[in-house]
């Protein structure tokens, strides 16, 4: 059929016309998406029922696109480990520092950079016992630890929690004690502590420990066989002992200082670290983290002079200042805005390729701390998430239809009810961006 130029045009007009209704919802108005966000996070909402802080910021186009509360401070839980993450990357390298040392003749004296890999199961091997071996004396100095074994604000009764490792300057198989069942009792690992355990009548249903010692005890009548860790009481004199054990040669303790010359041995990709510490949410890693950003800038084993460090040097520019403690937000005195949090979710963007960053943290429906949240067919959300009671936060980023890559910080304070129910809410905003930005 042949058209008129007036038909033509009135074609013309139509097509464009109703193509308007077919555009991905990122063609719609920037205040309809506006309105719809602040219905699901305003008042009224669900988020109206307690502290809620959250912000969604475009990192193409360097833009708001919404905020809620996103000055206030709130408790980050493990949200604070993008803050570690963020220091890591400008500090260590390619690989980490697996130990300081000098030799002279057929000796050697290490100290521990705080890497956490040695016997550690969740991670590679590095080659630490064959190359320690080759000497025929061995000693262990700790002259360079300048910390505690539990960080600032630890609540005291998780002490016998697998997440609650204790922090030292060479952790050996993760400062942790395994148990598993065995005929019909449990048996200790590392070996070394197999005396240890004693059978009591006390109302337990697995392996724990004494809080101020390394015995260790069960209830044979209650005991329910399951594989546990529980954290084991660090010192330098158990450390020698452990290692000589895994070693089988004695490793002496050491006061010598740690010269200024010296040499370093290499250990794991530091990449290895940073997706188990995020995936996971492994507070002994992030700790341990901390640890070797300090080595690597001091030379000794300081978390709070890092922080300091990292804080003045390049989370400077931050919105606001964070009240920052520790490596992986254990403790309560962490304090953060959603705003801050969102800056630094850019940095990091802006320094890891997208693919590595996206393959670094959980990924909604499919693996780590998000692998039973926020399914769906094409993954939409990469981002870390943060939990302690009455606490919820997650920090990353969300891909939307129209291909496009937003940084966010939702983050749920002092809320009466079960993380779930705060997880099954956010999964309605998060969906909503989703499909509508």
């Amino acid at each position: 059929m042949n058209l008129t130029p007036n038909r033509l045009l009135l074609v013309c007009f139509l097509t464009f016309f109703f193509s308007l209704f077919s555009l991905p919802s990122r063609g719609q108005d920037p205040r309809a998406r506006y309105f719809g966000l602040d219905e699901r996070l305003g008042k009224g909402s669900f988020f109206d029922k307690h502290t809620t802080g959250f912000m969604l910021y475009d990192l193409e186009e360097q833009t708001l696109q919404y905020e809620k509360n996103s000055h206030l401070y709130f408790i980050p839980a493990s949200t604070v480990k993008l803050l570690t993450f963020y220091g890591a990357l400008i500090v260590l390298g390619d690989s980490s520092n697996l130990i300081r040392y000098t030799t002279k003749e057929n000796e050697i004296t290490f100290w521990g950079t705080g890497d956490p890999s040695w016997k550690y199961p969740k991670l590679p091997q590095p080659a630490l016992d064959s190359f320690l071996k080759k000497f025929e004396s061995i000693y262990f100095s700790q002259s360079n630890w300048k910390s505690d074994a539990f960080g600032f604000g630890w609540q005291w009764d998780d002490f016998f929690y697998s997440f609650s490792a204790e922090r030292s300057s060479m952790p050996i198989f993760g400062n942790l004690v395994t148990a598993e069942k065995k005929g019909n009792q449990p048996v200790l690992s590392p070996a070394y502590f197999r005396n240890s355990l004693q059978a009591m009548d006390r109302d337990v249903r697995n392996v724990q420990r004494e809080f101020h010692s390394n015995q260790f005890y069960y209830n044979p009548r209650s005991y329910n066989g399951m594989k546990i860790e529980v954290p084991f009481i660090t010192s330098p004199e158990l450390f020698v002992d452990l290692a000589g054990q895994a070693l089988q040669k004695k490793v002496v303790l050491s006061a010598e200082r740690l010269p200024e010359k010296h040499q370093v041995l290499k250990g794991l990709p530091t990449q290895i670290l940073y997706r188990e510490m995020l995936k996971e949410s492994d507070n002994f890693i992030a700790e341990q983290l901390l640890l070797m950003v300090s080595d690597v800038l001091f030379k000794e084993l300081n978390p709070e002079r890092a922080i300091d460090y990292i804080q003045k040097t390049h989370l400077f520019d931050l919105p606001d200042k964070p009240l920052w403690v520790d490596g992986s937000g254990l403790s309560r005195h962490n304090l953060m805005t959603p705003r801050s949090m969102v800056t630094l979710a850019e940095k990091i963007y802006r320094i890891v390729p997208d693919q590595t960053l996206f393959d670094l943290l959980p990924v909604g429906g499919v693996d780590g701390t998000l692998r039973n949240s926020y399914k769906s067919l094409t993954p939409y959300i990469h981002a870390k998430t943060g939990t302690l009671s009455n606490n919820h936060d997650l920090v990353g980023f969300i891909k939307t239809k129209s291909n496009k890559v937003y940084a966010f910080a939702f983050m749920n304070n002092n809320y009466p009810y079960k993380a779930s129910v705060v997880r099954t809410e956010m999964e309605k905003v998060l969906l909503y961006i989703r499909d509508n930005f």
